[in-house]
């Protein structure tokens, strides 16, 4: 635990009320009158606003704690997850982004419904509903309160229930509007207090940045293999070269493309172009992050920490090498990463239970449900101002439901053994099946609406049987196994339905896919970036 300086306390202090203060002033002052004003910041978000929210979103606990102990047990591989994320990026703002936006997408469900049906929409919405209590508000509230409870000694409880109250208060309040502009400044102290503690350890270990990456170069070279060798204990985590072209753009292709708590930042962009700027500029910030989620985590092991477990690497870091007052920004950093992950995932769970489960299947007037499928700012103009403020209030009631599920729930996750790494796996018994029918129905015509519920329903026991069956196969590796069945068995169903091209299929021009001078620099910098990374660290 650290001994905190009353310059620390009064920073820490400070940055909670302070933004707090911030996220409630934007809460007031910004407009609310239509759904549209409260689930998508009607249609506002500026570029910067968009990349800032991304990462912020992004970023939490399991981040800063745990691939900084990955990096002090397993190393730089572990920053693949942070790079390839990075080229993810730019591929979903290319192919994915333009098509959702021209098509006036303002959540995933929606999408299933446009080029599905609605069996396909409500399936879908109730279990990301579930996901994200369940899982997502849940692990990220656990996982955030151990780091305080590591770092700090705050009683896991308490932090559990500090962390809601610091993330909801706007998050419920404010909508997407104060989610977003609040996540901009908390990224800000996030990249900020994470260099800080990525340089003072350096400087410890080697002089200065430049000089300690050297040090730990030299002194842990295995540390810095990017390409996992068979032998290694981790190469069932990171199966060496199939990472780069195996199950691990299935995680991410999911993640940052279908995930609502991600992608609703750029849904609510000004434009197509701003969305794609904001979404190049997280993917410049994805490349320099392992500097501050990984390198510290290396730096405990060739500093030999004296730690029972890699998980403790960077509060060991934070307690040994950050001085007084930085210790304050370190840990404004970390709060800052956590609850902009809860408010992000609070804020699309109310928007997917409010727009595409209570409004379709408990607002039952004939011409409410006619109007379903319009664009939301269209759809919302034939609203009454009666009908709008009651969607209003039902996203507020019900974010803050789901996140007094979280904090009763949050505590139970103690008692798990590895309880981070369960969580995990259970996505990813998911993301296969519905990457395939994104991907297959957004970019192939042919698409049937029973091939997309025969991907739903055969994901998860496609998953487990692959988990019995071969536990040999590293997870990433059969991620990448069941998208690929599971989309041939799609394409086999549609070919059988369909002679030609399905009725609901989705038109595009090629043109629709050109991007502007700027993405194509921003994206040449973070490719080329990620390319040399690993060409110096192969």
């Amino acid at each position: 635990m650290l001994n905190l300086s009353t310059l620390d306390i009064v920073i820490i202090v400070a940055w909670i009320f302070g933004l707090l203060a911030f996220g409630i002033y934007i809460s007031l002052t910004s407009k609310k009158e239509t759904s549209s004003d409260y689930f998508l910041a009607s249609n506002s978000l500026p570029w910067w606003a968009v990349g800032g929210s991304l990462i912020a979103a992004n970023i939490s606990a399991e981040q800063f704690i745990g691939m900084s102990g990955s990096g002090y047990a397993v190393g730089f591989a572990i920053a693949s997850y942070e790079l390839m994320a990075a080229i993810t990026l730019l591929i979903v703002a290319k192919f994915f982004l333009p098509i959702f936006i021209k098509k006036e997408i303002y959540t995933m469900p929606q999408f299933l419904e446009k080029r599905f049906d609605s069996r396909v929409r409500t399936g879908l919405a109730f279990f990301w509903v579930l996901l994200f209590i369940f899982v997502n508000i849940t692990s990220v509230l656990y996982l955030g309160s151990l780091a305080l409870q590591t770092i700090m000694g705050i009683p896991l409880l308490y932090a559990i229930i500090g962390l809601a109250i610091y993330s909801g208060t706007y998050a419920v309040t404010g909508g997407l509007k104060a989610v977003a502009l609040t996540d901009v400044v908390q990224v800000l102290a996030l990249i900020f207090g994470g260099l800080v503690a990525t340089y003072m350890v350096l400087e410890a270990a080697g002089g200065g940045v430049l000089s300690g990456l050297a040090t730990l170069v030299e002194k842990a070279p295995e540390k810095f293999d990017m390409i996992l060798e068979k032998s290694n204990p981790e190469y069932m985590n990171l199966p060496g070269i199939s990472v780069l072209v195996g199950g691990m753009w299935i995680a991410n292709l999911y993640y940052w493309g279908t995930n609502q708590y991600i992608i609703q930042k750029s849904l609510a962009s000004k434009s197509l172009d701003e969305a794609q700027t904001g979404t190049a500029v997280a993917a410049m910030i994805k490349v320099i992050l392992p500097m501050i989620v990984v390198i510290p985590g290396i730096a405990a092991y060739v500093l030999g920490a004296e730690i029972s477990k890699p998980d403790e690497a960077y509060p060991w870091v934070i307690t040994n090498y950050v001085g007084s007052g930085f210790k304050g920004i370190a840990i404004a950093a970390l709060i800052a990463a956590i609850g902009s992950s809860v408010a992000a995932i609070v804020n699309s769970a109310s928007t997917i239970f409010t727009l595409d489960i209570y409004r379709p299947l408990f607002m039952t007037s004939d011409a409410e449900r006619k109007q379903i499928l319009t664009p939301l700012e269209n759809n919302s103009s034939q609203l009454t101002v009666k009908e709008e403020h009651k969607l209003i209030r039902v996203g507020k009631i019900s974010g803050l439901l789901f996140l007094l599920i979280g904090v009763l729930i949050a505590p139970s996750l103690g008692s798990l053994e590895q309880a981070f790494q369960y969580i995990q796996e259970y996505t990813g018994f998911i993301s296969p099946g519905v990457l395939a029918i994104f991907v297959l129905g957004l970019f192939w015509k042919r698409t049937s609406t029973n091939a997309a519920l025969i991907g739903v329903i055969l994901a998860i026991p496609l998953s487990m049987g692959f988990k019995f069956l071969t536990p040999g196969i590293p997870f990433l590796d059969r991620m990448g196994l069941c998208f690929l069945l599971i989309s041939a068995i799609m394409m086999a169903v549609s070919m059988y339905e369909n002679k030609n091209n399905d009725p609901k299929a989705i038109y595009f021009d090629k043109s629709l896919f050109h991007t502007s001078t700027r993405f194509n620099i921003m994206s040449l910098i973070v490719i080329a970036a990620v390319a040399a990374i690993y060409y110096f660290f192969w």
